[in-house]
């Protein structure tokens, strides 16, 4: 062949930039040809989707709010991404964390905000840390794939609300709708203003400047460096392998749990089937995408919150809701392929070349 793939010693910072986003652009490309095939306009319908998603107050609100358990989800996988755990389970792990959470204001709606609301973040985070520690025990016990064992279990968490929210949960004067009781006001994040921003977009920024200084500058985030680029590394340095996996794990598991309790506390007030469209599953996009960078995945969390109220506004253009997530997948499809190009570079080395290659 006239050419051949040669190992980058490291990829450049221009590479790191522009795979991401000529992926994007080209995912974007793609669905357009599909949007032509099937009659429609897909310019005009870009337009739209920005349009509606930032065009106005009301869609600046709107894309913050989704964006906000995007950016949760995502540094939490982004956190187990770094050492090599796959943790896959961020969509259960948020559920679990609204389970717990909800827990405390239907058990005890009388205590006051300052009580209410500390103690509802610390259950949400620990029940999600919980659901994560059992896949890192199997894995460190038994080397069992945690992909599997943390996708499982998000079908798992999902079904467990969906018992209490139809059965022992279920508001009695809900007129038979599987919903909890309304949470009392002190159990409610504060708000910005006039719109449904919550006091969650404060704990994703806040989290944001943590795992920069973790990673940046203290040894653990060192450790969870080298651990996640060569174990044997890591224990020739006499680092804590089995440690590190369940802590990492746990406290990947705990932010996407903290997700579902602003859920919870901050949107829906109450306890409810469908509580995330998926926002689990799509942060590992929006995390992979920005390269587990914190800042980035802020970044990217935006540019998904824009997809997911643009689709809804694509509606009324006759278009399915759901092209948002086939663009979603799309961009995950290319940027996941574009990622050879960022590990790789393309040599061409004509027929002499290849001929003293076979040679």
């Amino acid at each position: 062949m006239p050419f051949r793939f040669e190992k980058r010693l490291a990829p450049t910072p221009f590479m790191t930039v522009a795979v991401p986003v000529a992926s994007v652009a080209l995912a974007l490309l793609f669905c357009a040809v599909f949007l032509a095939l099937t009659g429609r306009h897909p310019l005009e319908l870009y337009m739209a989707m920005a349009e509606g998603a930032l065009g106005s107050a009301y869609g600046l609100t709107e894309t913050t709010v989704k964006a906000i358990p995007l950016m949760l989800c995502g540094l939490g996988i982004a956190l187990a991404f770094r050492m090599q755990l796959w943790n896959i389970g961020a969509e259960g792990q948020l559920y679990l964390g609204a389970l717990a959470a909800t827990w405390l204001p239907l058990t005890f709606p009388g205590l006051p905000a300052i009580v209410m609301l500390p103690a509802m973040v610390v259950l949400g985070m620990a029940a999600g840390a919980l659901w994560a520690l059992g896949p890192a025990y199997l894995r460190v016990k038994w080397r069992v794939n945690e992909i599997i064992t943390t996708l499982m279990l998000n079908y798992v968490g999902i079904l467990l609300v969906n018992y209490f929210v139809y059965g022992p949960w279920r508001d009695p004067k809900g007129f038979n709708f599987p919903l909890t009781a309304q949470f009392p006001p002190a159990a409610l994040l504060p708000t910005f203003g006039d719109t449904r921003i919550h006091a969650g977009l404060v704990l994703a920024l806040a989290l944001v400047a943590l795992f920069l200084v973790i990673f940046r500058n203290s040894r653990w985030g060192y450790e969870i460096k080298v651990i996640g680029a060569s174990e044997r590394a890591a224990r020739y340095a006499g680092m804590d392998i089995k440690r590190n996996m369940f802590l990492v794990m746990a406290l990947s598991g705990a932010i996407c749990g903290l997700a579902g309790m602003a859920e919870v506390s901050g949107i829906a007030g109450r306890l409810q089937p469908g509580l995330s469209p998926g926002y689990g599953y799509t942060a590992i996009i929006v995390a992979w995408l920005a390269r587990l960078n914190p800042v980035a995945i802020v970044l990217v969390a935006g540019l998904f919150g824009v997809l997911q109220v643009g689709g809804y506004i694509v509606q009324t253009h006759g278009v399915p809701a759901s092209v948002a997530a086939m663009i979603q997948g799309a961009i995950l499809f290319f940027v996941i392929g574009g990622e050879m190009f960022t590990g790789y570079r393309l040599v061409f080395t004509g027929r002499k070349g290849a001929a003293a290659t076979d040679e």
